[in-house]
């Protein structure tokens, strides 16, 4: 019999993997995590702890490798929190992504569908548009760069493989400028300090904006970053600084104020132009943005005659793909700030068969639901808690006859899956995307069709809750 006592070596072979990437292996009836390791490799593994049916363990001595195996190109793989992959091809991390959608839906969202090939990013590497640093003084000094895994520290990270170059010099003139001038970090345990992160954002003609976020409104030696920052980068478009100064894990605060340029980019998406501020949501890797909204057209298979209504729209990326296709559109989003960008975004391109409201997706659909508004599709794009219990119910209710649910989250699309089986709507397909090579993240676009026409009977549509 085993030893499951902290600190006891044995020997495991790894099947497969945590929706976290963690390698999997099985002894007597528990399951054992372990990271680093890549599935049907053998590992001598050391326990860190042990509860009642699974085990954590840290990888001891490599006894059989994968042939997928690849030594990272990182140097900070396995410290810092936000690559899970580096250790294998990019091919097994593909397969380990469709694994995981495809458990998620059969297991728990009941769906008997198989999943097709992950599609995958033509360029792995470099693809972020968008990077928040974390800045803080740590006991090596002054950290900008990533959190460490599990952990609030900060690692001063030089360079990122996710990261466009131009981002790479606006860091190190960024950090350059608070030791040259001393301007301090900001301290999470006293809340003193003054700068808590870096925010760039770059579009697909290389330009940048930067935004630095002060536990002020003001910041020293403004002239001289500006100038440093323009060195760095002579695309850079703009300097913006927010303020917050709230006791929270939210990255920005509630004011902008620009200190140089212009406060906003302009990027292409789907051969339309959109404009994005600093809080503006975009998709970080535009390429496979674009794959995965044409996959999400196809499963709407609009003739151009459909109403479709689009909850979750954000600035309207997917309601002006959708628009272009169908009818007429209406998009719903909660926050008012997106509701304006998606609105000017339309008038930019010439989208005129949109509509935009502001509210709560399920108070959103029963407003058009009371309107007699009866759309032939529904797109979902929630964010990664899914659907409101409420919201499934509502949406079947308006007896669509098809729902487009885009996921960053396979685990609460398979419970939305299954929610949505029992009011008459299933899965017929499913494609994941990757848009977060080397992470642990997938996106997943699915297509629910109603089968059945009782299933949506005394699906009664109910306000949500206030």
């Amino acid at each position: 019999m085993a030893d499951w006592r902290k600190n006891a070596v044995h020997t495991v072979e790894v099947t497969g993997y945590t929706a976290e990437g963690l390698g999997v292996a099985r002894l007597e009836g528990r399951v054992i995590f372990i990271p680093g390791t890549i599935r049907g490799e053998s590992w001598q593994v050391q326990l860190l702890k042990v509860r009642t049916n699974v085990a954590w363990a840290k990888s001891v001595k490599l006894l059989v490798p994968s042939p997928e195996r690849l030594e990272p190109d990182c140097p900070l793989a396995g410290r810092c929190g936000g690559c899970q992959y580096r250790h294998m091809t990019y091919r097994e991390e593909l397969e380990a992504k469709r694994q995981r959608v495809q458990d998620a839906l059969t297991r728990v969202g009941g769906a008997s569908l198989e999943l097709p090939p992950v599609l995958g990013a033509e360029r792995p590497l470099r693809y972020r548009n968008k990077v928040q640093f974390p800045v803080a003084r740590e006991r090596q000094g002054l950290a900008v760069g990533y959190y460490r895994a599990r952990s609030h520290d900060v690692l001063d990270v030089e360079d990122c493989l996710l990261q466009p170059e131009g981002v790479t010099a606006l860091r190190r003139a960024f950090k350059n400028w608070m030791e040259r001038y001393r301007v301090p970090a900001y301290d999470e345990g006293s809340g003193s300090g003054l700068i808590r992160h870096l925010y760039v954002r770059t579009n697909r003609k290389g330009e940048a904006l930067c935004c630095v976020v002060a536990n002020g409104r003001r910041i020293p030696h403004a002239p001289e970053l500006v100038q440093a920052l323009r060195q760095a980068e002579p695309a850079l478009a703009g300097l913006v600084l927010n303020t917050n100064t709230r006791d929270t894990n939210v990255i920005l605060g509630p004011d902008y104020r620009t200190v140089w340029g212009q406060d906003f980019l302009e990027e292409e998406l789907c051969g339309m132009t959109f404009r994005l501020s600093v809080p503006s949501f975009f998709q970080i890797n535009r390429a496979q943005t674009e794959r995965l909204y044409e996959k999400a057209l196809e499963f709407a298979a609009l003739t151009g005659q459909e109403t479709v209504l689009d909850l979750y729209c954000g600035i309207g990326t997917i309601s002006l793909a959708l628009a272009r296709r169908a009818g007429q559109v209406i998009g719903a989003e909660i926050v008012p700030e997106a509701i304006e960008d998606a609105e000017a975004n339309a008038r930019r391109n010439g989208v005129a068969n949109v509509r935009f409201l502001c509210g709560d997706a399920g108070q959103a659909a029963f407003q058009l639901a009371q309107e007699g508004v009866r759309p032939q599709v529904i797109c979902v794009d929630p964010p990664r808690k899914g659907l409101a219990p409420e919201v499934p119910e509502v949406l079947a209710s308006m007896v669509p006859e098809r729902i487009v649910y885009v996921s960053c989250d396979p685990a609460t699309l398979a419970r939305d899956v299954k929610r949505f089986g029992a009011l008459g709507y299933q899965a017929e397909q499913a494609q994941a995307v990757d848009l977060f090579p080397r992470t642990q993240h997938v996106e997943t676009v699915l297509l629910l069709k109603k089968t059945s026409p009782q299933g949506a009977e005394g699906a009664g549509a109910r306000p949500a809750a206030k």
